[in-house]
């Protein structure tokens, strides 16, 4: 990766963010309700009140004005004020996105761990029995709906065989001081593992929802990119020269197979922060997913704008890692 190629990627970065800008801008003006009515509910209020109220909220400028101080303030950092929360927009994202971050992390890991091997040996036993079970299972994890799905674990596991919490990130008796302000990590750090097991339990449900579609696609991506390696002559060269069937697929075939697999887990890592607002509302998880639902009901644009850039700049982001992880695994790729 040269430098020249950085600075290429980040100057194709601002045109995406731009025109997410603008696509969020005028859904929010085409949205039906009023912030400020909807701020002041059934409250008796003056009209002078009311157009001081939309004057510091910047309400009151037109459309086109508004879009653009939105711009130029974003563009020094500043994401405004959260009408909700009277607060600057980022310090209320901030305080939401560890506990995001950690659930996509945990979501990852589960769709990591259970994919790769379930592909590989699907493509390996390819028309087996344990082939047509991943197979149907793929289809079925991709078909369910999360907050179906997670309903459905809430019910089982939390409230017949009460095995774990219905909803949060953790108990209130598990709170531990912040270090990185994800709360598994910090549990650990502080050597609490009472805090450590209570906030596991806390993200199973939510991490095995939010995985479940994510670790049937690459699943199948696997076992796709597996029967094609498995194939090629050089795998065919690999087992004349009467290697293990073990160190083929370790050394030749996994290596190469895992290319395309790198590519759709970027882009459904970036899924997994829209398709975590559904699993934070039906889980009662305090991240940023569910603090902008909240946002949408309350009409509180300036975080709404602000979310979604975040979830733009990440998608961007994890995608540049992957042409990088490509690379890795194939020095013949070059960015």
């Amino acid at each position: 990766m040269t430098f020249g190629k950085l600075i290429e990627r980040i100057i194709q970065l601002i045109p995406v963010l731009l025109g997410v800008s603008l696509i969020v801008f005028i859904m929010t003006l085409l949205t039906p309700g009023d912030p400020v009515q909807i701020m002041l509910g059934d409250q008796l209020v003056t009209d002078d009140l009311e157009r001081s109220l939309r004057r510091d909220m910047g309400l009151d400028l037109p459309p086109h004005e508004r879009f653009f101080t939105f711009l130029a303030n974003a563009a020094q950092g500043d994401f405004g004020t959260s009408f909700y929360h009277r607060q600057p927009v980022w310090d209320v994202i901030a305080s939401r996105l560890p506990a995001t971050i950690e659930l996509s992390l945990m979501a990852l890991l589960v769709a990591l761990v259970t994919s790769i091997p379930l592909g590989v040996l699907a493509a390996v036993k390819k028309d087996s029995i344990y082939d047509r079970l991943a197979t149907v299972g793929s289809l079925f994890g991709v078909s369910m709906p999360g907050f179906w799905f997670g309903i459905l674990l809430l019910l089982l596991f939390s409230v017949h065989l009460r095995w774990l919490p219905v909803s949060g990130n953790a108990s209130f008796a598990s709170q531990v001081d912040p270090i990185t302000h994800l709360l598994l990590v910090d549990a650990l750090l502080r050597g609490r593992f009472d805090a450590f097991w209570d906030a596991l339990k806390h993200i199973i449900l939510p991490a095995i929802t939010l995985g479940l579609p994510m670790t049937a696609i690459l699943m199948r991506v696997t076992r796709a990119s597996m029967l094609d390696v498995l194939n090629r002559d050089y795998i065919t060269f690999a087992e004349a020269k009467g290697l293990g069937k073990f160190q083929i697929l370790a050394k030749h075939a996994l290596k190469n197979a895992l290319i395309p697999t790198v590519t759709v887990a970027a882009i459904e890592t970036g899924s997994l922060l829209g398709g975590n607002m559904v699993v934070e509302t039906v889980f009662g998880w305090p991240g940023l997913g569910r603090l902008v639902v909240e946002s949408i009901f309350t009409r509180n644009f300036p975080l709404i704008q602000a979310a979604v850039l975040l979830y733009a700049v990440t998608y961007v982001l994890l995608n540049f890692i992957a042409d990088i992880i490509y690379t890795i695994l194939n020095p013949r790729v070059k960015l």
